[in-house]
This record gives structure tokens, sequence and C-alpha cells, in this order.
């Protein structure tokens, strides 16, 4: 309750949307969602470089297509909320702040250009494509080279430099806490 207006008040930020001190509870859950499917295709991937082909690496890697759909599809939401939050962000001011807003223009790049290139790969084929029952992409018979090209050769290594990257995200929330006692972590938790 507070004391002023002697009405219940939800601290700054812990609404819907976000502000200069904190990111909104939707930007929030995008964020830790997509991170928990990330961690789940990236550890099938992973797994599947280590041991190969084998009835783990199937069960895990069973879902990664569809997981893939889905977070091309929740990196799209995520980026419209994010440019309709824009002007209540949390600010990312002088040099280090560009260089936090160039390597998350880079996540988002990635986070569109992986699956996206996945997708072109699938549609290339001819193979049907129908992520949790509906149908995205009929089948064909016959199969477009110059679609499936792309996904062939990028889509492996462009996955594992956002992996990378992601990596340094993670480190760099860390370092911030650490060296410049910015908890810029707190805005996202």
């Amino acid at each position: 309750m507070s004391a002023a207006s002697g009405t219940d008040a939800a601290p700054v930020g812990d609404g819907w949307l976000d502000t200069p001190s904190r990111y909104g509870r939707v930007s929030r859950a995008f964020h830790w969602l997509m991170a928990a499917l990330f961690a789940w295709q990236f550890a099938g991937a992973l797994l599947y470089v280590v041991t190969g082909d084998n009835a783990v690496t199937r069960i895990v890697g069973g879902s990664h297509f569809t997981l893939g759909f889905t977070l091309f599809v929740l990196v799209l939401l995520r980026g419209v909320w994010g440019l309709a939050n824009m002007t209540r962000r949390p600010p990312h001011p002088g040099r280090l702040g560009r260089a936090a807003v160039a390597g998350h223009l880079l996540i988002y790049a990635l986070m569109v250009v992986v699956p996206g290139l996945a997708l072109l790969r699938q549609y290339g084929s001819g193979k049907p494509f129908t992520p949790y029952g509906i149908p995205v992409m009929p089948g064909r018979d016959e199969k477009i080279a110059w679609m499936v090209a792309p996904g062939d050769l990028l889509h492996h290594w462009l996955a594992f430099t956002l992996l990378a990257v992601l990596a340094g995200h993670v480190v760099m929330a860390f370092l911030h806490r650490k060296l410049r006692k910015e908890d810029v972590l707190a805005r996202m938790t």
C-alpha cells in the first residue's frame, strides 16, 4: 500500500509494458521462453554433433523443426512488441550502449535468418511441413535446388554463430554486474 495515495501500487516496471528502468512482463516472458527453447534446440544440436545419430539424439532432435518454427514466430512477435515499446525501454547510453544495441540487433538478425533459412530449405525440399498438425507447407514432387542450397550451406554455421553470440550476451550481463556494478540482468528478471 502506498502511503501517499492509500492504494496498492505496483512497483515501476512491474506492468505489462516496458519502462526506462525495467522490461515489462511481456518482454520478459518472450525473453525467458525463447531462452528456454533455444537452450533445448542447442542442447539437441550439440548432442547430435558430439554423439551422432542415435536414439537419444532422435528423441531430443525430434522437436527441432517444430521448435525452430515456434522460435521463428516468437522472434517476429517479439520484434513487433519491441518496436511498439522502443521509446519506453531501458536506455543504452554511450559507446558501450551502442555496442549493446549492435549486439542485440545481431542476435535478432540471426534469430530471423537461421530459422528462415531452415524454412526456405524445407519448402525447397518438397516435403510437407505441419508443425503442431498445422499444414504450413504442402508436399510436392519436385525439389527446388536454389531454395535448399542456402539452408544446407549456412543454417548449421549461422546457428552456432548465434549460440556464440548468445553466450557472449550472457557473459556481458554478468560482466556489467561484476565490473561496472550495473545490474542489467535485473531489468529482465
